[in-house]
């Protein structure tokens, strides 16, 4: 029988993965230009960590985790997402000593047990930041610009951004009882799941995705800020109209997560399905605290790349260079095959990218696969230009072609 890859999983194959490729170094540039520090945690940890990091009644705590036993008789998870291991790892490290906001970024896979859609994997994989140490909203504001700067920068056309202030946990007691009381009624016609969170954490029940139908003249929470919650969400909006960063204020948005407070954001676009959420995150002050730290304030985001990329792929979007190679070099005689080995080497390591044949094929069959590579160039050498000196360098682009040397071939690839 042959084998085939789990489900809910995807070989990223080569053609494919240069977009990945591209999509992960435009979030490390973005990253390094706003003073993020990319940090690496392991893809498994303690199952407790994410019960009382994520929260005992989510989705994925309840339903998605991939969970099991290890020989050393411990419960370990394979990461559902990225924040409970960086502040793991930042109350482990006491990075919270340093005198400055810590600034983090992460890329990486992560594991949930989901049902199969587009756009929704199994392992997945998240580009995230977290800033950790700063209560002040422009650092919220600057999360939620670093998030839709690297959407902009990327390619894709037509992301919103959605806000809310989901408050402090004083202020959702508060709103908790309005929401019931507008919730119990209707109880009967909600699904199961929003049932069950009825119980447990009311305002996930707005995060439904089958009920919204239901909710029309819900409370909203915003209704229920004090007067600390309102200056912080005030100054958050103003941050982000000063940047330019378009807006929606979304009152349901909730997030599926229970260690948010405060600011809480999701970014938009069309072109997957059902599904219309392609990143959020939000503030999350008493995170560290709940772990075992310090009480010190912090606020991130994760967004999907899975979904990133089908959407590249849906607006049809154009990488910034499609070429695979910058030279493709034809060997023609013994001779030149020999020399064409060490002069393949001698241009890959001055920086270009390079490509021979290595099927002992004629030079007609090697032509059409420095097209298939998408070469730039080909270099041509045949046993007399070897006795010259002499390379033949042809521009795939226009046909044109012209004899350089074969000592200052790597130096005028490189000036061209």
């Amino acid at each position: 029988m042959a084998f085939q890859k789990p489900p809910g999983t995807q070989d990223i194959l080569p053609g494919a993965v240069e977009r990945w490729q591209y999509a992960e170094q435009k979030a490390r540039d973005i990253c390094r230009r706003f003073n993020f520090r990319e940090i690496r945690t392991p893809i498994f940890e303690s199952t407790e960590l994410f019960q009382r990091g994520v929260g005992e009644t989510t989705d994925i705590v309840e339903k998605e985790m991939y969970t099991f036993t290890d020989r050393g008789n411990r419960s370990i998870t394979l990461r559902p997402e990225g924040t409970a291991g960086v502040v793991r790892s930042y109350v482990e490290n006491k990075l919270y000593g340093e005198p400055d906001v810590s600034k983090l970024y992460y890329i990486g896979p992560m594991f949930r047990y989901e049902r199969q859609q587009a756009g929704r994997y199994r392992q997945f994989h998240q580009f995230g930041i977290e800033a950790l140490g700063s209560v002040d909203p422009a650092i919220d504001a600057e999360v939620i610009a670093l998030g839709y700067t690297f959407y902009t920068e990327v390619g894709l056309k037509d992301v919103r951004v959605d806000i809310n202030s989901v408050g402090t946990p004083e202020v959702r007691a508060a709103f908790r009882e309005k929401l019931l009381a507008f919730l119990m009624p209707k109880r009967e016609l909600l699904c199961k799941d929003c049932q069950s969170r009825m119980e447990r954490n009311p305002l996930r029940v707005l995060d439904c995705k089958v009920d919204q139908a239901h909710f029309e003249g819900a409370p909203s929470i915003l209704d229920s800020l004090d007067e600390e919650c309102n200056t912080h969400f005030d100054k958050v909006k103003t941050y982000l109209s000063d940047m330019g960063i378009p807006f929606t204020i979304n009152p349901r948005l909730v997030r599926g997560l229970d260690y948010y407070t405060h600011t809480a954001f999701e970014y938009k676009a069309e072109g997957i399905g059902a599904i219309d959420t392609i990143g959020g995150g939000g503030r999350y002050n008493g995170l560290v605290s709940e772990i075992g730290g310090p009480d010190q304030p912090g606020v991130g985001l994760g967004l999907g790349l899975e979904r990133t990329i089908m959407l590249l792929e849906h607006q049809q979007t154009e990488l910034a260079n499609a070429h695979q190679v910058d030279v493709y070099v034809v060997a023609l005689g013994e001779a030149a095959e020999r020399e064409v080995t060490r002069l393949v080497y001698e241009l890959r390591t001055s920086g270009i990218r390079a490509e021979r044949d290595y099927l002992g094929r004629k030079m007609k069959a090697q032509m059409k696969s420095a097209d298939r590579l998408q070469a730039r160039f080909t270099a041509i050498l045949g046993d007399d230009e070897l006795s010259r000196g002499e390379i033949a360098l042809k521009e795939m682009a226009t046909g044109k072609q012209r004899f350089v040397s074969l000592a200052s071939l790597a130096s005028e690839l490189k000036s061209i």
